[in-house]
């Protein structure tokens, strides 16, 4: 499936826009307008960038809190280091626990930051143009119809004019 987006800076010219398309024939079951009044970008399906963080998060914390407390552990092990005086084997311990910490704060950082930052490709602009109350028109269909819309939609000199070929 292939999809098209253009960015339109008001509403009354994605009015414009999708009427222009409905009127070129384009199936309007294929055609959709987000923005304030019409789907949201929940509703439409955009990821949502923080829920792509959580996920990373939590991928991550699966293995790195566990090979974190084993780091930690041997690493006391290895060294003696003495961290406050409750035996070697509560040191060992202790020194565990916080390995185990240091691989759950590695795993929020960089699995949450990468999740907001990289994971929502470009899911994150078109929502924040959303909230600045723009307005985007989707066009999905085959390739012969994604051309037709391009056409049509250069009309309206929107922002932004991408395509999209969604992956088999």
């Amino acid at each position: 499936m292939n999809y098209l987006i253009a960015v339109l800076p008001n509403r009354i010219a994605a009015e414009e826009a999708y009427l222009a398309l409905e009127k070129e024939g384009l199936p309007t079951n294929q055609i959709d307008i987000l923005g304030q009044g019409y789907k949201s970008a929940d509703e439409y399906g955009l990821i949502n960038p923080t829920v792509q963080a959580k996920q990373g998060a939590k991928r991550l914390l699966i293995w790195l809190v566990p090979f974190g407390f084993v780091a930690g552990y041997a690493f006391n092990a290895l060294t003696n280091i003495e961290i406050i005086p409750i035996g070697n084997l509560g040191n060992h311990f202790l020194g565990g626990l916080l390995g185990a910490a240091a691989g759950a704060a590695g795993a929020f950082l960089v699995g949450g930051g990468v999740g907001l930052t990289v994971g929502s490709g470009d899911a994150l602009p078109y929502r924040n143009r959303l909230r600045e109350g723009k307005y985007l028109i989707v066009v999905k269909g085959n390739e012969q119809l994604i051309r037709q819309a391009t056409r049509i939609l250069r009309q309206f000199e929107p922002e932004n004019l991408q395509g999209y070929t969604e992956p088999k």
